[in-house]
């Protein structure tokens, strides 16, 4: 899976996926830190990436733009340790790896996975 981390996702969970063998970039890798939301959405979508975070203002950039691209996995998780992120995206990556390719928000909870598709409407 090609990802493009946020600022918010640790470097060891970044490093962890590529050893799951996912392609991941994070923000800070090929834009400025201090890039903005929309920046980094349109940089997932010209990159083919799907978007890794843990800020919640994602899903409404995505929403509004009525596109199928790019898909995004949203953390709304109890706990923001790295073993337990980690855990839980290694569990969750391949429930969801077909849904996000055809577009899609995935909202990652600790009891749920919530899929939509794209566009949303």
């Amino acid at each position: 899976m090609r990802l493009l981390a946020d600022m918010h996702i640790s470097p060891r969970t970044v490093e962890f996926l590529r050893t799951r063998g996912h392609d991941v970039v994070r923000v800070n890798e090929i834009l400025p830190s201090y890039a903005s939301d929309e920046t980094i959405v349109s940089r997932a979508d010209e990159d083919g990436r799907i978007v890794l975070t843990q800020d919640l203002d994602f899903s409404a950039i995505i929403a509004l733009t009525r596109q199928q691209s790019p898909s995004l996995i949203s953390l709304r998780l109890a706990s923001s340790r790295v073993e337990y992120v980690n855990a839980v995206l290694a569990k969750v990556l391949p429930e969801v790896e077909e849904q996000l390719s055809a577009g899609a928000i995935a909202t990652v909870d600790d009891q749920r996975v919530r899929v939509r598709r794209l566009p949303i409407t």
